[in-house]
């Protein structure tokens, strides 16, 4: 697996675009941080770039190098969460400033980014060594069904990416990632259950 680790960190320093297993369903990734690579995910995908991407962190400190503030609520959720959860933060930092930043283009038109600390193994251990974030959007075209095992994943995609993940090719998806928000008041709104 290290093998493949390498390969994809290097994919990932020149802006590439991977298609690979997730804690979820298959992803299109890239570094995060990266305008011109999550620009590449876009594309493939024929996304309007006004919406955001679901980035993968490895562990709730990298979490916190990238948004100002993580609730009280939500910090005593994250060992309760049963299935894999992403959470959209109002408050993400984008390259504009200095230090740890998302891409411009990964945070939504309204400043919103979603967030999951991954819980794969190869993601986190990916993730981990890379040292930032990484981009995981469904690997299919915009509005079309996203596809729950590799064997689905649509031809232009698999032809569009810089490198295909060799793992997990059988495995079979039984859903995405639950979304929710944490609002306001500090409630918890469910997005995608």
């Amino acid at each position: 697996m290290q093998d493949i680790i390498n390969k994809v960190i290097e994919i990932l320093k020149k802006e590439g675009t991977i298609l690979y297993p997730t804690d979820t369903v298959w992803g299109l990734g890239c570094d995060a941080t990266n305008e011109k690579a999550v620009e590449k995910v876009f594309n493939i995908k024929r996304r309007n770039e006004s919406k955001s991407l679901i980035i993968l962190v490895d562990s709730l400190e990298m979490l916190q190098q990238y948004v100002d503030e993580i609730p009280d609520t939500l910090l005593e959720m994250f060992e309760m969460f049963e299935k894999p959860t992403t959470v959209i933060y109002k408050n993400a930092k984008s390259v504009s400033g200095c230090g740890n930043r998302l891409a411009s283009n990964v945070i939504a038109s309204d400043n919103t980014v979603g967030i999951r600390i991954v819980q794969d193994p190869f993601c986190k251990e990916l993730i981990k060594q890379f040292g930032k974030p990484v981009v995981s959007t469904s690997a299919n075209i915009s509005n079309m069904p996203t596809p729950k095992s590799f064997k689905e994943i649509d031809i232009s995609i698999l032809g569009a990416v810089d490198y295909v993940v060799n793992l997990h090719h059988d495995k079979i998806a039984d859903s995405s990632s639950s979304i929710i928000r944490i609002d306001e008041k500090g409630e918890i709104e469910i997005i995608r259950a």
